[in-house]
C-alpha cells in the first residue's frame, strides 16, 4: 500500500490547494475570509479523507465523502467565478483539477466496491 501522500489523487488534491491559495490574494476581503476560507477548509478535509481512506478498511464510504466534499469545492469556486473574483482562466484551469481528482476517487470507489462484493 502506498503512503497517503504518494498517492496521485492526493497530490491531485494538494495542487488544487496550493492553486487557489496562489490565485485568492485577490479575492475582495469580504469574500477571502467567508468563501475562500471555507472552500480551503474543504480541500484539507478531502485531503484527511484521502488519507483516511488509504488506512482504513472501510474505504468505499470514506471515499463517498471525499467526493461528496469535492462537489461543494465545485460549487464555491463557480460562486468565486460568478461573483467575479477569479478569472475565467483560473476557474477554467481549477475546474479541470477539480475534475481530475473527481474520476480518481471515482475509479478508486469502483475498484473497492468490486473487492468487497467479491468477498
Amino acid at each position: 500500500m502506498a503512503t497517503y501522500n504518494q498517492l496521485p489523487v492526493y497530490k491531485a488534491t494538494y495542487d488544487l490547494l496550493l492553486y487557489l491559495y496562489q490565485v485568492g490574494r485577490d479575492v475582495q476581503r469580504d469574500y477571502r475570509y467567508t468563501l475562500g476560507e471555507t472552500l480551503k477548509k474543504d480541500l484539507v478535509a478531502i485531503l484527511v479523507l484521502i488519507y483516511r481512506a488509504n488506512t482504513t478498511r472501510q474505504k468505499v464510504e470514506t471515499i463517498a465523502e471525499a467526493r461528496e466534499k469535492l462537489v461543494a469545492v465545485k460549487l464555491q469556486m463557480r460562486l468565486l467565478h460568478d461573483l467575479k473574483q477569479i478569472s475565467l482562466k483560473a476557474y477554467a484551469d481549477a475546474s479541470l483539477m477539480a475534475e481530475s481528482i473527481s474520476k480518481q476517487l471515482v475509479a478508486w470507489q469502483k475498484a473497492y466496491e468490486g473487492k468487497s462484493s467479491a468477498v
